[in-house]
C-alpha cells in the first residue's frame, strides 16, 4: 500500500514530543480537528480498553464515533476507526496523501519535518473530519502535554487511567514526572476522570486540574464489587454517585479491567450528567459487553490453549501475572516472550516468573528488540527455566511442539510482536 511506505518515511525522523510541528501541520490542513468532538485518554496502561469501552457504549446509544487507538495489531487500519469499520484503504490512501503533501511544504519552507506520529494522527484528524461522527474517542500515543493528540484545544473530557513507570527517558523518572506529563491534557474548564492510584501522582494530576478550573472525578475512590469472574469476562456492580450501574457484563477478562470499566463509566457518567449525550442502562451494559481488544489477555481455542497479551512494561506484567494466577490457578503455564531494549525488563521478568516457571526467550521484530539472549539471563536470574530463541516464528513453533507438555502457552512482552503470533497460532488452528 503506497500509504504506509509514504508514513514509514517518516520514521527516520524518531519520536519527538512537542507540538510545533503539529501546529504547522493541521493549519495547513485547515485545522479539521477543530471541528471534532473529542474524548482525549491518557494513561501509562489501561488507556486503550478505556477507550474502547467509551467508544462502545456510545454506539451502543445510537451515536456514530469515532477511535483512534496505537499500535496496530495485525493491520495498520486498525489504528483508526469508525462506526465499527476500519478506515478502508481507499480513504487511508487519500487522506494520506493530501497529509504527505502539507508536510513536504513544511520541509520545503525550511520548518522541522513532523514524525511519523503526527503524520498518523493528522491523517486521522482529517479522516474524522471528512467523516464526521458525533464523538471522536481518541488515545494519546506517548505522555500527554507534548503528544501530537494533545493538539485539541477542548475536549469533551479528559481521561487519564493509570500512572507507572515507563518511556521514562522522555516522560521522567518518578511517578510524579510522569503525571505531570499525563496531566498536560488537562484544559481550561474540561471535566477530567482519573483512576490512579499513586497518591503523588494523583496529587499532581489534581494540582493541573485546580489550576485549569476543571472538575476532576476520581474514579479510583468507586467500590466496585465483582460478581462473576472467569474465562468468559466479569459482571460487577458499581455506584457512580447516586447513580447505580448494577450487573455489567465486560468480556475483558481480569480484574484490572473492572477498573477499567468502571473508569469508563465515570467519564459516560459525566458526559450524561453535563447534557452532552443521552444514554440508557440497557443499551450502557450493551455496549459493555461488546468491547474487544485483540491482543489484551486475548484467548485462542476452546479450550483455550494460547493467551496473547501484549504486556510491554512492568506494571502490565504485573496485572499478566495476577491474571494467569487468578483464571489459570495450579496449571502448567509456559511463556513466549519478547520485549523491547528501553523496558524494565528486570521487572517484567520478576512478575511472570511468579506465575509461571518455564519460559522461551525471543525478540519483536523492532529495531529497539532487547536480545533473546539477554532476556534469558535475566529470566534465569529469577530461578525460572529459559531457552533462548530470537527467531519469533520458531519460538512459536518450538512452543506450540511442546503444546502437550503445558496446560497454557502465553505470549507477551511486547505489542509489536502479538499481531505476527496471532497470525501464526490462528493458522495453525
Amino acid at each position: 500500500m503506497d500509504a504506509l511506505k509514504k508514513i514509514s518515511e517518516f520514521a527516520k525522523f524518531g519520536s519527538i514530543l512537542g507540538l510545533e510541528r503539529m501546529n504547522e501541520l493541521m493549519a495547513r490542513l485547515g485545522d479539521p480537528q477543530k471541528d471534532l468532538k473529542v474524548i482525549h485518554v491518557a494513561g501509562t496502561n489501561g488507556k486503550g480498553s478505556v477507550c474502547r469501552f467509551i467508544y462502545e457504549v456510545l454506539r451502543a446509544n445510537g451515536y456514530s464515533a469515532g477511535l483512534y487507538t496505537s499500535p496496530f495489531i495485525e493491520d495498520f487500519c486498525e489504528r483508526i476507526e469508525n462506526d465499527g469499520e476500519k478506515i478502508s484503504e481507499e480513504a487511508l490512501e487519500r487522506c494520506t496523501l493530501r497529509v504527505v503533501e502539507k508536510a513536504e511544504e513544511m520541509i520545503a519552507s525550511g520548518s522541522d519535518s513532523p514524525t511519523e506520529f503526527e503524520i498518523v494522527t493528522a491523517i486521522a484528524f482529517l479522516y474524522f473530519s471528512m467523516e464526521r461522527p458525533d464523538f471522536v474517542v481518541m488515545e494519546v500515543g506517548l505522555g500527554g502535554r507534548g503528544d501530537s493528540t494533545n493538539i485539541i484545544e477542548a475536549p469533551l473530557i479528559s481521561v487519564i487511567t493509570s500512572i507507572s513507570y515507563d518511556h521514562m527517558d522522555r516522560l521522567g523518572n518518578t511517578l510524579e514526572e510522569i503525571a505531570r506529563e499525563k496531566a498536560g491534557i488537562i484544559k481550561k474548564k474540561v471535566p477530567v476522570v482519573i483512576n490512579v492510584k499513586d497518591k503523588g501522582a494523583a496529587r499532581v494530576i489534581a494540582g493541573k486540574a485546580y489550576r485549569e478550573g476543571s472538575f476532576l472525578y476520581d474514579a479510583g475512590k468507586l467500590k466496585t464489587h465483582i460478581g462473576d469472574f472467569g474465562l468468559q469476562g466479569t459482571s460487577f456492580d458499581v455506584m457512580i454517585d447516586e447513580k447505580s450501574y448494577h450487573d455489567i457484563k465486560i468480556s475483558m477478562p481480569g480484574r484490572h479491567q473492572v477498573d477499567n470499566a468502571a473508569t469508563a463509566l465515570a467519564a459516560i457518567e459525566i458526559l450524561r450528567r453535563n447534557s452532552i449525550i443521552k444514554v440508557t442502562s440497557d443499551k450502557i451494559r450493551q455496549g459493555m459487553a461488546a468491547a474487544f481488544m485483540k491482543g489484551r489477555f486475548e484467548m485462542i481455542g476452546d479450550p483455550v490453549r494460547y493467551v496473547l497479551d501484549g504486556a510491554h512494561n512492568a506494571n502490565g506484567a504485573e496485572r499478566l501475572a495476577d491474571n494467569i494466577r487468578d483464571l489459570f490457578h495450579g496449571r502448567k503455564i509456559l511463556f513466549v516472550m519478547g520485549v523491547l531494549s528501553d523496558k524494565d525488563a528486570d521487572s517484567m521478568t520478576g512478575s511472570l516468573a511468579t506465575a509461571g516457571r518455564k519460559f522461551i526467550a525471543t525478540e519483536p521484530p523492532n529495531p529497539r528488540k532487547l536480545e533473546a539472549g539477554v532476556l534469558c539471563r535475566k529470566i534465569r536470574d529469577t530461578g525460572a527455566e529459559c531457552v533462548s530463541c530470537p527467531d519469533l516464528s520458531e519460538a512459536v513453533h518450538k512452543a506450540v511442539q511442546q503444546e502437550n507438555d503445558f496446560d497454557i502457552i502465553v505470549f507477551t512482552g511486547s505489542l509489536y510482536m502479538i499481531g505476527d503470533i496471532r497470525r501464526m497460532l490462528l493458522d495453525e488452528s
